[in-house]
């Protein structure tokens, strides 16, 4: 307890006075236990895309994973954080797991239950917002970092993961670290 109020206070003085550059700074609690920590990643592409079991949006967890199975082997790393900030997020960690394992099949590594906007955000989210003017809006908003943990591009909802948009962007990222 003692700890994770030091990293969040951390992580939380850093942000005050500016001193993150890049997303590989931050961590989240994997909803399989541990952490999942950008700075494992750094080298590879990143996208962080925030969920929920019970949005219009939810389909797109098909998408999301047709990435991760066509990309992870070349270094690729999709994370998805589900969320409650709309409202339409199961209550359980437990029962977000289940739904995307049974209803989806998910492999690809995943949050707990997570805040993605206001005062309440994870400080990946809050880095975001005061340093690139970026706040998911809804559910499925999409941020791509590149190998240096750079924010690359962000994407609303009606992008779909598989879209040309990210996938090309992706290709490019790719294509640059496995040359």
């Amino acid at each position: 307890m003692v700890i994770d109020f030091l990293k969040l206070f951390g992580l939380s003085f850093m942000l005050m006075v500016g001193s993150i550059h890049a997303a590989s700074a931050f961590e989240f609690e994997s909803i399989d236990g541990g952490v999942l920590n950008l700075e494992d990643f750094k080298g590879k592409p990143v996208l962080i895309v925030n969920t929920a079991s019970r949005c219009g949006f939810t389909y797109q967890y098909e998408g999301l994973q047709k990435l991760h199975d066509k990309y992870a082997e070349k270094g690729l790393v999709v994370i998805t954080v589900p969320s409650n900030d709309f409202n339409q997020e199961l209550k359980t960690d437990a029962a977000v797991q289940d739904f995307c394992e049974i209803n989806y099949n998910l492999t690809l590594p995943m949050t707990t239950i997570t805040s993605v906007k206001g005062s309440t955000a994870h400080p990946f989210f809050q880095w975001i917002r005061e340093e690139h003017g970026f706040t998911p809006r809804w559910n499925f908003y999409k941020v791509l970092l590149d190998p240096e943990g750079n924010v690359a591009e962000t994407y609303n909802s009606i992008t779909k993961p598989t879209s040309k948009k990210i996938t090309s962007k992706i290709e490019e990222f790719l294509g640059r670290i496995n040359s």
